[in-house]
């Protein structure tokens, strides 16, 4: 039932009066204060003056990471109070302020912490308390808004749309301020949509009434010998699938892992009593419910921890926040589709940055950035060392749409004060081991290319550094929209359009103009196609046990046999050339000038043959037939014939050598799960089955009968 209504200035009253002179219990939320009525104010709620009753106020700072169901609260309280009397009334409630009957007693948080066992008696008296408030059916709860399932006994439909409302009320309200920091730390934006895509049918329950929120803090151990817990903070209510009510309360209570059995067989022993029903798929199904509640918890978690560093700075509380960030990380993993989680050094350099880029009143940042440049790169003219603190500065503050996180660069893209151009701050992923080596420093190649006056669109370097941390980084020009940087640059995600095959290959012909020496004095000695092979037999070698295991049961060979296999080829000597080494649609950019496309992500960069680099590419990069044979004749028309020679014979030795390449590459990755965030990579494994079948047949071996066509699927 409804509360009578109360005027605002009564409410603000009653919020104005409230003492402090009893216990106050209060969540991240809000603040719970007791106030024994005043004479003035006592008339408003029906009680006599000097009763004590609980004035809960909304705390102005909370983040919002919650989901509401219902904006009021008495008629939540109302519908509970039938089937659990000691919940207490809603006397009066407006503009998120409600007063609320006071229960005499203690949390449970103040008597067993998080962490702690819970007495058995009381698990059984907290799971009946869950079951009895599912006996709530529909008609006894307030309307439900709209979008919520029309069938109340569909699970599946339910658990999707509560993240869905996550994602509505939690991840895209935060997004804005916090968003660049999740992409940072390698939280996809889209995780919890693809959360509820990958829900498999669940079995049907009844839905009923569900508290939502059933942690220590919110359960009140009366001073009365022989009274019921109490539950508190109606707040977070729902009307849905009981299974949830379990979950959360599991999570929530933070119970000891040796508990949560005793827990759940409580739950279903109080729930069969009542609707046994609810117990359907009970084993099947919980999991994916304590999945929603993990990834939900991680947005809150991560927000908090960022939000602490502005009360203590110092080294603890640095590392408490990085502690908490790597805790919630770690719990939400699986159900956030993370392909790898930062280690703890890096959260906190994450942290620290966008700690260090938030200003005072003035406009001065808080913290100072210290740098130090690195020798070898000389200060650029136009991008002077204080423009380079600015870039520091302004890289922790970036929107998530500004950052870019790639296989192994963390790319986020600023506006420096006094420079009229962006740039974008590149850091390697300190704790990721490529399987594919870079052989050249991406600065060195790019320095190379500007000397060589070479037609080739590529990044500038304007500076290298260490931060204070002695963490790496580069600052380059940025290729992209500079109108709109909230844009993200144009890939050719899809293939290349025929003018954009035509500059990409006149650009690999320019890059013979590039002195090769300068930056790999070893350049063409001992033959390249030779050096590639060994390459590829030493990557084979080094990868882990797990992955090499399973590389033999699918039919490929160990790097013993490889190296014989590959033996069998030779190519026609050409000369060496600056190759790009990585020229796959992400590291390819649109731009509007007749050169089409911009070279981008020069790590892989490497001295050898042309040829190599024209058929990479085509390896990496969808290509229909007619784009193929076009970029194939330019490139031997306009390649410099010492360059070229030979090259109908051997381009298919080169494709074959990249197909084999990634059938130990992508496997490695699919098992590793590096890398997986990068989109070139996650297409790369989608397409496992096939690769792995050409690879075979390539190498003239067979797929063993043990390794069927389930596994490969399973594996993509």
């Amino acid at each position: 039932m409804d509360v009578p209504p109360v005027p605002a200035g009564v409410l603000r009253a009653f919020v104005e009066r409230a003492g402090t002179e009893g216990e106050e219990r209060g969540g991240r939320h809000h603040r719970s204060l007791l106030l024994k009525l005043p004479e003035d104010l006592a008339p408003w709620v029906r009680r006599s003056p000097g009763t004590p009753v609980t004035v809960r106020v909304p705390r102005a700072d909370a983040l919002p990471v919650v989901v509401r169901t219902w904006a009021r609260e008495a008629g939540i309280h109302a519908a509970a109070r039938t089937v659990l009397p000691q919940v207490p009334r809603c006397l009066a409630e407006g503009d998120g302020v409600a007063v609320l009957e006071y229960v005499e007693g203690v949390t449970l948080a103040a008597l067993c912490p998080d962490g702690k066992p819970v007495d058995t008696l009381l698990v059984g008296e907290l799971t009946r308390m869950l079951a009895d408030t599912a006996r709530v059916r529909r008609a006894a709860v307030p309307p439900l808004p709209a979008g919520r399932p029309g069938n109340h006994t569909d699970s599946r439909a339910y658990l999707r749309t509560l993240a869905h409302q996550a994602e509505l009320h939690v991840r895209r309200p935060n997004w804005p301020v916090y968003g660049g920091l999740f992409k940072a730390l390698g939280v996809p934006e889209d995780a919890l949509p693809r959360f509820a895509e990958r829900l498999p049918a669940l079995a049907r329950r009844p839905y009923g009434l569900l508290h939502g929120d059933l942690h220590r803090g919110n359960v009140i151990v009366p001073h009365e010998d022989g009274a019921p817990l109490v539950p508190i903070d109606w707040e977070l209510a729902g009307f849905g699938d009981p299974l949830h009510d379990l979950a959360a309360h599991l999570w929530r209570m933070r119970y000891p892992a040796a508990q949560w059995d005793e827990v759940i067989d409580a739950w279903a022993h109080a729930m069969g009593r009542v609707r046994p029903a609810a117990l359907n798929g009970l084993t099947k199904d919980l999991g994916h419910y304590v999945d929603f509640e993990r990834a939900q918890s991680a947005y809150a978690e991560v927000m908090r921890a960022a939000r602490s560093l502005e009360r203590s700075t110092g080294e603890a509380g640095l590392e408490g926040a990085a502690e908490a960030v790597d805790r919630a990380l770690e719990e939400a993993a699986g159900p956030l589709g993370l392909a790898r989680r930062p280690g703890r050094d890096e959260i906190a350099r994450i942290l620290h940055r966008r700690h260090a880029a938030r200003a005072d009143a003035a406009g001065r940042p808080l913290l100072a950035v210290a740098w130090e440049p690195d020798g070898r790169v000389d200060e650029h003219p136009r991008f002077p060392a204080d423009a380079v603190t600015r870039a520091l500065l302004a890289e922790g503050a970036a929107p998530a749409e500004r950052v870019f996180k790639g296989t192994a660069h963390l790319n986020t893209v600023v506006r420096v004060p006094g420079v009229d151009f962006p740039v974008v701050v590149r850091r390697k992923v300190s704790d990721v081991e490529r399987r594919e080596a870079g052989y050249l420093s991406e600065h060195a190649v790019l320095r190379a290319l500007e000397r060589s006056g070479a037609d080739v669109a590529a990044p500038r370097v304007l500076a290298l550094g260490r931060c204070g941390q002695g963490e790496p980084f580069a600052v380059h020009t940025y290729v992209g929209p500079h109108d709109d940087l909230d844009r993200p640059p144009a890939h050719p995600v899809y293939g290349l359009l025929p003018h954009e095959a035509d500059g990409l290959v006149d650009q690999l012909c320019e890059l013979t103009r590039v002195d090769c020496r300068q930056i790999d004095p070893t350049a063409g000695e001992g033959g390249f196609h030779p050096w590639l092979c060994d390459q590829l037999a030493v990557l084979v070698a080094g990868l882990p046990d797990r992955t090499q295991q399973l590389a033999r049961s699918l039919g490929l060979p160990d790097a013993p046999r490889l190296r014989q296999i590959l033996a069998r080829h030779r190519v026609t000597p050409r000369r060496p050339v600056l190759l790009h080494g990585d020229l796959n649609p992400w590291n390819l950019v649109r731009c509007p000038d007749r050169r089409a496309l911009t070279l981008i992500d020069w790590e892989l960069a490497l001295v050898g043959d042309p040829l190599y680099d024209l058929v990479r590419h085509m390896h990496l990069t969808p290509t229909g037939s007619e784009i193929r044979d076009r970029m194939i004749r330019r490139w031997a028309e306009r390649m410099p014939k010492e360059c070229s020679r030979g090259w109908a014979e051997d381009w298919r030795v080169y494709r074959w050598l990249e197909i084999v390449r990634s059938a130990y590459v992508d496997l490695d990755r699919l098992v590793s799960g590096v890398g997986l965030d990068a989109p070139n990579v996650r297409r790369a494994v989608g397409s496992y089955a096939m690769t792995l079948e050409v690879a075979l047949a390539s190498l003239g071996l067979r797929r063993p009968r043990t390794a069927g066509p389930s596994l490969v699927r399973a594996l993509a």
